[in-house]
């Protein structure tokens, strides 16, 4: 080997023992420590907002459900959230959300996730 290479192979492979020492989010994280869907519960958007009516059900490669927001004045708006539906840990990560309102007058994504397994709904820690 020639010197010029060595410094080249020293630094990929020190590159690789790094690599091997970040875990990955999906190695460290237990959904089934995850704390039990509630209803209400306060929207990942904030601003006082409550998710209410939550109940995801698998449907093939989606999780689906209506709810309702209702802001702190008591306006209620109705919508549906669509996530994939992933298998992790021996049940179904919901994960991915798309949201829209039922008028269809607004929609976005959420951050949002739920674990379901053997029918206990989890959601993931703020």
């Amino acid at each position: 080997m020639t010197r010029s290479r060595l410094p080249a192979i020293a630094a990929a492979v020190l590159l690789a023992a790094l690599a091997g020492l970040a875990p990955s989010a999906a190695q460290t994280e237990d959904y089934g420590s995850w704390p039990l869907l509630t209803d209400p519960f306060p929207s990942t958007g904030g601003g006082g907002i409550m998710i209410g009516g939550y109940n995801p059900v698998v449907e093939g490669r989606l999780c689906r459900t209506a709810f309702t927001a209702t802001t702190p004045n008591g306006t209620i708006y109705r919508n549906t959230v669509e996530f994939d539906a992933v298998e992790a840990q021996g049940g179904i990560l919901c994960t991915n959300g798309r949201w829209r309102a039922a008028d269809g007058s607004a929609s976005g994504t959420t951050p949002f996730r739920i674990f379901i397994r053997e029918n206990v709904k989890r959601m993931a820690p703020p």
